[in-house]
Order: structure tokens, then sequence, then C-alpha cells
């Protein structure tokens, strides 16, 4: 198992932009898919964003244009940089890893983004 710390998350305005890091530890993390999920209050966890151990990246279709997920494997890091933010990306954020073709075996404890004015 891999442990995962968030961290980034904030109050930003309508239209804003906001940055999301994820921290990895206890294993090796290059060989492990990433991702971002968000749970908003009431509702279930959605996916958001994906990225293989080959950087192949995949989104959500709510999202895809305006957030971007990359990873640094030599920080053990995976990133979800958000634009143009709506009062709708309101969530929390939840990182998540496993290896490939194994499920979302890993979590971390999220991170809430609030967008208002």
């Amino acid at each position: 198992q891999v442990q995962l710390v968030e961290s980034g998350g904030g109050l930003v305005q309508p239209g804003g932009s906001l940055g999301l890091s994820c921290a990895a530890s206890g294993t090796t993390f290059s060989r492990y898919v990433m991702g971002w999920f968000r749970q908003a209050p009431g509702k279930q966890r959605d996916f958001v964003a994906s990225i293989s151990t080959g950087s192949t990246t995949n989104y959500a279709a709510s999202v895809k244009g305006r957030f971007t997920i990359s990873r640094d494997n030599t920080k053990n890091t995976v990133y979800l940089q958000m634009k143009s933010l709506r009062p709708e990306d309101t969530a929390i954020y939840y990182c998540s890893g496993g290896l490939p073709n194994t499920g979302w075996g890993s979590w971390g404890q999220g991170t809430q983004v609030t967008v208002s004015s």
C-alpha cells in the first residue's frame, strides 16, 4: 500500500485557479496508477482524473479542458491543476493510487476545495 497526503485546497472565487498536490510514501510510486476523486456534500464520490504509470491521462467530462493531472516520480507526487473553477467544483478532493488493473487501493484523507464568491 502507498500512503497518500493531499495538500493545496482552499477557497477560490469562480473563474479562479487552484493547484492540489498529493505526496506518496511507503512504496515505489512510479509503479502506481494515480488519480483524483471528489465528493460534494450529500453526493457520491466521483472520478475526476487519472494518470497511468506511463503518464497517460484520463478526465471526467465535467473537468476536461479545465483540470490537468500530472506526476513527478522523482518527488513521489501527483498534482491536479484546476482552472476556470465553478461553484459546482466545490467538494472534498481525494487522491488515490493503485497498482495497474487492481483498483484504487490507497486513499488520502482529502482536502477541501470551495469555489465561491
